[in-house]
């Protein structure tokens, strides 16, 4: 209100419009609309000064309090406290990256902001507008988004390579042709339920096609069927580490030029300057590196 800015000594135009940085017109049209909300005069002419009414002085010390809580909000952001910050992260990822970086990450949200909680999803099997409509704050797979206001940044990368059970007859060679690939049976790993994928448009061009017997909606699930059978599976290798050895499990190479496969950072632009979310980011974003997928 306009006696709160300019105290009860009174109001000179334009003197004080000027104080306050607004024209005698605009300052006029303020108090204008104060009047007619609070249905008093607020400012009342006394020779040439404007001076304020019993009402405005007895609400002064409430307008002055409501006036600081406003900026308080609207001021910019003070420090991250990691200390005391409670708040609660969803995070929809890739399985396979949850099981390589999960834990990793949690247990650095952990260290640096007890109070902090992770929600890891699953991923659907279609796409959902999760990060438009605020159900998700991060998504971290394979796949970048096309959406305008949906940032994606490329975290990390890693090249393909073949999973079979330890024992298995391609095992016995120094390495697996296309042909020898292509003869086999495979498992697919696709949320969709895909027979095909990238590894068949690597093929097509080599006349070679392959039998796909399954798909399954995991890796986890994928390296299961491996496990007792001579089916191949092609996951990328930073994710398969701890996997093979516990699994009884082993790796060699995919015979094929294939670029390696992408770890999509991505996330919703309301949060580019939310400060938490950019303290997870940063954390999210050195995940992949630690764990042999570097950008």
């Amino acid at each position: 209100m306009a006696v709160l800015l300019c105290g009860e000594g009174g109001l000179r135009r334009p003197g004080r419009a000027a104080r306050l940085h607004v024209t005698a017109p605009a300052m006029s049209r303020s108090l204008g609309r104060i009047r007619r909300t609070t249905g008093d005069q607020i400012l009342v002419r006394t020779g040439r000064t404007m001076t304020p009414t019993p009402y405005a002085i007895a609400v002064r010390e409430q307008v002055h309090a409501l006036l600081q809580q406003v900026q308080g909000v609207l001021a910019p952001s003070r420090a991250l406290d990691l200390d005391t910050l409670e708040r609660t992260f969803t995070l929809r990822w890739h399985d396979s990256l949850v099981a390589l970086c999960g834990p990793a990450l949690l247990s650095a949200v952990r260290e640096e902001a007890p109070g902090v909680r992770l929600r890891f999803l699953a991923e659907a099997s279609v796409d959902t507008p999760g990060l438009r409509r605020g159900e998700v704050d991060l998504e971290a797979n394979a796949t970048r988004p096309s959406a305008p206001d949906i940032r994606a940044e490329n975290v990390g990368g890693t090249r393909l390579v073949i999973v079979m059970r330890q024992g298995h007859p391609l095992t016995r060679g120094r390495a697996v042709t296309a042909e020898q690939y292509a003869a086999a049976e495979h498992v697919t790993v696709s949320r969709r339920g895909n027979l095909h994928d990238v590894v068949d448009e690597a093929l097509a061009p080599l006349g070679l096609t392959r039998r796909v017997v399954a798909a399954a909606p995991t890796e986890a699930a994928a390296l299961e069927f491996a496990r007792g059978s001579d089916l191949l599976i092609c996951v990328p290798e930073a994710t398969t580490h701890t996997a093979v050895s516990d699994l009884g499990l082993t790796t060699l190479p995919l015979p094929l030029d294939l670029p390696p496969a992408p770890i999509y950072l991505s996330w919703h632009q309301r949060y580019d300057t939310d400060q938490a979310h950019t303290w997870l980011r940063d954390l999210a974003r050195a995940a992949p590196a630690r764990h042999g997928a570097a950008s």
